[in-house]
């Protein structure tokens, strides 16, 4: 083992047991980044200088609903799209795994598709802005990002690559060489690093034009995450793709043009 070596400190990725009872940190995370989302989401809209005409387009009892909208929808479509893209084959033949989402595995590209497919139906539902709604999802939305990369990092999984930097970590499971924390990376840009960025961008008015905080997002996420794939150990079953890019840098690829159509387009609008 390499002097500068870290061993990984040894959690547990049970948080409290009772009985057959388990709350592990995964859970945790989701349920606090909830609760935090609901949280700012609600004193977004309460804040009318924010929005166009110094008046906010939502009725703040509405975000109750449409936050438990959201974090269904994104679970659902997070954990959808692992299954389908990233391990199809073991799914297929372990079916009752599906839904085991407490013992990990959810892609987020296909989170941010279920709560954007989620708030659609909502707002078409209570005949609200769409745009203006998606905008509030994604200035909150780094908050749980990062909350999900260090359960990640407590789990000791989604591990980062072979790495002579003295800060590297040596994994369980993942053989003698110390890799990259990437999960810490990736908490710290596509988490806490977007979320100032879009906050700073929502307080100077990026919530008065519908479409561009959410294309502010979709621009800072996709390279965020490409960003931190150089450093992210690719999946087993996909290894590296087209032109040694990983999956989550090739579903980014979407991510960045719809983020950078929706800037234009908010860009052409009144503030």
């Amino acid at each position: 083992m390499p002097v500068s070596a870290i061993m990984f400190p040894a959690f547990d990725p049970v948080l409290i047991q009772i009985g057959p009872f388990a709350i592990r940190w995964y859970a945790l995370a989701y349920i606090a980044g909830f609760f935090i989302g609901w949280w700012m989401a609600k004193r977004l809209v309460a804040t009318a200088s924010l929005w166009r005409g110094n008046t906010s387009p939502f009725d703040p009892a509405l975000i109750d609903d449409a936050i438990v909208w959201a974090a269904l929808a994104g679970i659902l479509g997070g954990r959808l799209a692992f299954v389908l893209v990233y391990n199809f084959d073991y799914y297929i033949a372990n079916p009752s795994e599906i839904i085991a989402v407490w013992h990990g595995g959810m892609a987020f590209h296909g989170g941010i598709v279920g709560v954007v497919a989620g708030l659609f139906v909502f707002a078409r539902k209570n005949k609200l802005p769409f745009l203006s709604l998606i905008d509030v999802a994604a200035v909150v939305a780094p908050i749980g990002i990062m909350l999900g990369r260090l359960a990640n990092f407590i789990n000791a999984e989604l591990w980062g690559r072979t790495t002579t930097m003295p800060w590297g970590v040596i994994f369980p499971g993942a053989g003698p060489d110390p890799r990259h924390p990437s999960q810490l990376y990736q908490a710290m840009t596509e988490g806490l690093l977007l979320f100032v960025v879009l906050m700073l961008i929502a307080r100077a008015g990026g919530l008065k034009r519908p479409g561009f905080m959410a294309g502010c997002f979709g621009i800072g996420y996709g390279l965020a995450r490409s960003f931190g794939e150089l450093f992210r150990q690719p999946d087993a079953q996909l290894g590296f793709l087209f032109a040694g890019a990983t999956m989550g840098q090739l579903l980014s690829i979407p991510a960045i043009l719809v983020g950078l159509w929706l800037v234009v387009r908010a860009r052409r609008q009144p503030s």
